[in-house]
């Protein structure tokens, strides 16, 4: 039975008889409701084949139908016929779009027809608009695709293409992977600041590593934590020493002092501090000064415990700084501002005047950056802003609103969640209000109560320094 029609013709035939191509659905799932509806109505809608010059004919469209036929014993299925564009890419592309419609494709699926359209010649940009899917996606697409480990990741996991690309730089990490595996399935709105984490981690922990091999290089034991000067009375450090001659002693003193010993640690900012110890100053010709007063009696446990979570916090406030910033630009990217952008700015110039006056002031260094373009060298060097005002006047809300943040962010930082004043209450909740993800410190910021709300008073301590039992590798 042929109906002939414009476009090909619509054919009962055997689906044994039709060939399954390559598809790109590298497991096809026949459920079994498919094949029992087929069973008992057969197929209601044809699929989509092509006839070669030698009479084969192959499924473009509706390779699930096709097996489920089979499944379901029937003898014939209705079959559209069309001579069309038999190329790998029109085919992939058609399939594609099918199987994301009818039945999702799976991560590491799509990957896979990212990386075959890619290696068929076509660009990031290209396959984005063929497909329909951002370039940031097929980009990742195409690096899970190249990555034995990020697909086998993507197929046991529930992680998005990009989450497992993210993962590719942490495979040599276990304990990473499986901390951003769990925010990806549990916590995804928070997947981006635990990567932060896990990035600053890692360059803290390198920067720890790298200055203990010059240590040791230089004959130094390395000490796994630091002496505690009220228990520890076998080393002492050189800050409470001084030589024969009453002179502080110093690293350079140490040379051919055996042995001697260091301990390395990492500061949130990333920044490397090294202190020094010897087991035995008299025989070295070094003697003990007064204690430096740091330390009156062992810390409770109460002490540890909040010590510890500001060290925690302080590092955490590092990392979603980075996060939110990337959020920002973001935000200042898009075409549309978020409707209440103007009321915003109006209380910020008003009630938050005085933080927002400080970022004005030196330049708008921060909002020139939020909006991709060069900061002022100095702070009396001209803004971008300057001229991009002038030139785009349609952009004056962007600016505008660039401004406004730049102000905001130039006031905060470690001190934030400490001491969350009133515009910083303001400042994250409206952030949350136009969906960015708060980290969990930044959450501390827009849980505050009325009362926990003074002015902002930076309280700067030495307290920022990472922990030494987590930075130590």
């Amino acid at each position: 039975m042929t109906d002939t029609i414009t476009l090909g013709t619509i054919e009962h035939i055997d689906p044994a008889q039709i060939e399954v191509e390559t598809n790109v659905r590298t497991i096809v799932k026949v459920d079994t409701a498919l094949v029992a509806s087929i069973r008992e109505f057969g197929v209601l809608e044809p699929v989509v084949c092509r006839r070669s010059t030698e009479g084969t004919v192959s499924v473009r469209m509706g390779q699930r139908r096709v097996l489920a036929a089979r499944e379901a014993g029937r003898t014939t299925i209705p079959a559209y016929i069309v001579e069309g564009d038999d190329s790998t890419v029109t085919r992939l592309v058609e399939q594609f779009a099918e199987n994301e419609h009818r039945a999702d494709l799976t991560e590491p699926e799509r990957a896979a027809v990212f990386q075959q359209l890619a290696f068929e010649g076509l660009s990031v940009p290209q396959i984005a608009k063929q497909t329909g899917v951002k370039k940031a996606v097929v980009e990742a697409g195409i690096k899970v695709a190249d990555s034995q480990f990020a697909g086998q990741l993507a197929s046991k996991h529930e992680v998005t293409l990009d989450q497992a690309a993210a993962l590719i730089e942490f495979e040599d990490d276990k304990e990473a992977v499986s901390r951003l595996v769990q925010y990806a399935e549990e916590s995804p709105d928070q997947f981006a600041h635990e990567l932060q984490r896990q990035r600053d981690n890692r360059v803290r922990a390198d920067a720890v590593a790298a200055e203990r091999t010059t240590l040791i290089e230089m004959g130094y034991t390395i000490l796994e934590s630091r002496p505690d000067s009220y228990y520890d009375k076998e080393h002492t450090s050189i800050r409470d020493l001084v030589t024969a001659e009453g002179e502080p002693v110093t690293v350079e003193h140490l040379t051919d002092v055996t042995p001697k010993f260091a301990h390395v640690r990492s500061f949130y900012t990333g920044d490397v501090d090294v202190a020094y110890y010897v087991t035995d100053p008299k025989a070295h010709g070094f003697r003990k000064v007064s204690a430096s007063g740091n330390v009156s009696g062992p810390m409770s446990e109460e002490q540890k415990a909040e010590r510890k979570t500001l060290i925690a916090n302080n590092k955490a406030w590092a990392s979603a700084e980075v996060v939110r910033r990337e959020w920002l630009a973001t935000l200042l990217s898009r075409k549309t501002l978020p409707k209440d952008a103007s009321p915003f700015i109006a209380q910020a110039l008003t009630a938050h005047r005085n933080t927002i006056a400080a970022a004005i002031g030196n330049g708008n260094r921060l909002a020139a950056s939020l909006l991709s373009l060069d900061a002022p060298d100095s702070y009396w060097a001209a803004s971008p802003l300057d001229t991009l005002a002038a030139s785009q006047p349609g952009k004056a809300g962007h600016i505008a609103l660039a401004v406004v943040i730049g102000g905001y962010e130039a006031s905060t930082g470690k001190h934030t969640w400490r001491n969350p004043g009133r515009d910083a209450f303001a400042y994250f909740t409206q952030l949350a209000a136009w969906g960015y993800p708060l980290s969990e410190v930044e959450q501390i910021v827009a849980d505050a109560t009325p009362a926990e709300r003074p002015a902002p008073e930076p309280d700067p301590d030495d307290a920022d320094e990472v922990d030494p039992d987590e930075f130590e590798g």
